[in-house]
């Protein structure tokens, strides 16, 4: 953008414009006030009190986060009579299938002796029924 020609002039008849002063910086509260601040702030102090903008501002972060969790936690325990029914099926399967790998185990970890006695006695018992049928 081009100056405007009377600036480069040296013309005396113009009245040159003078910046205003501004009253509330050029009072003496205001004054203190800053340097004050200034002060507070290169020694790392912040002022105690927050603005009420940010007080409203983190209030509403703050409850919107809280809406949030209660939504999730709501869409987890309003499940259908179908989820709670696959649900429930599902805990019988895995106890179920719990119950036999114990089973096993204990049938792994028995000694060989043991096993032949029991079926021995299964033996034992069905000749034992065989006979009293007969």
């Amino acid at each position: 953008m081009a100056e405007p020609d009377y600036m480069d002039g040296d013309s005396d008849e113009l009245i040159k414009p003078k910046k205003l002063l501004n009253p509330v910086k050029s009072s003496r509260n205001h004054q203190d006030l800053h340097r004050e601040l200034l002060m507070n702030q290169k020694r790392g102090l912040a002022p105690q009190n927050k603005p009420e903008l940010q007080k409203v501002m983190e209030k509403r972060k703050r409850d919107q986060v809280l809406k949030a969790q209660k939504e999730e936690q709501e869409a987890h325990k309003k499940r259908s009579d179908l989820e709670i029914e696959l649900m429930k099926r599902r805990e019988t399967l895995e106890q179920l299938e719990l119950g036999q790998h114990k089973n096993e185990e204990e049938q792994e970890n028995t000694p060989e002796f043991v096993k032949m006695k029991s079926n021995l006695r299964r033996t034992k018992q069905e000749v034992d029924g065989q006979e009293r049928a007969t």
